[in-house]
């Protein structure tokens, strides 16, 4: 009976984005251009200062905890707190994952994802990053780092098996499985939608 309930709640929330997805696929939104935004970091410091803004350039390698570590311990002393933190670094290489070299696939990982937990740890108020989460968990708030590791786990096998249909490898098939909490120990008594 629940689940008809949800269904049924659910149910005006499906309708109203079929119909925005078929309005957006014949009026699509309208792309902004970026041309000419791109600036190096001493020069958008220098820009920020010319408009008033205080600007404080400090270049950090995400992919060293700890550099973000050290760095944020430079920015408290020299700067004060950080009220508001934008992490728009990424790394992408552009080859298919069987020509991607083992310290590429790494340093993907310690920018794309890992970064973002270092990152964390600076106590900012609030925080802007270039991450999206998808999965929610209202049963439980602290396992944010499983969740995220498990939805890496789901994107990588996404676009793995993407990728050896694009390259014609029918003899490879993929399967991902996601359960729903089990009680093993970790988590006491786990309940799921």
């Amino acid at each position: 009976m629940k689940y008809l309930l949800d269904f049924i709640l659910m149910l005006p929330l499906l309708i109203v984005f079929c119909i925005e997805s078929f309005i957006k696929l014949f009026i699509p939104k309208k792309k902004k251009s970026v041309s000419g935004e791109i600036n190096g970091i001493e020069e958008t410091a220098a820009k920020c200062k010319t408009l008033g803004a205080q600007a404080y350039p400090f270049v950090v390698d995400c992919s060293k905890r700890e550099e973000i570590y050290s760095a944020a311990k430079k920015v408290k002393e020299e700067v004060g707190d950080v009220s508001i933190l934008v992490n728009n670094a990424g790394v992408v290489y552009t080859s298919d994952l069987f020509a991607t070299q083992d310290a590429q696939i790494e340093k993907t990982f310690e920018v794309n994802v890992l970064a973002h937990f270092w990152e964390f740890n600076i106590k900012c108020e609030s925080s802007l990053c270039s991450s999206v989460s998808l999965l929610v968990n209202e049963m439980v708030e602290d396992i944010n780092d499983k969740s995220s590791s498990k939805f890496a786990a789901v994107g990588f096998h996404r676009a793995l098996t993407d990728e050896l249909a694009a390259l014609g490898r029918t003899g490879v098939k993929t399967s991902c499985l996601c359960p729903n909490f089990i009680n093993t120990g970790f988590i006491k008594n786990p309940s799921t939608k």
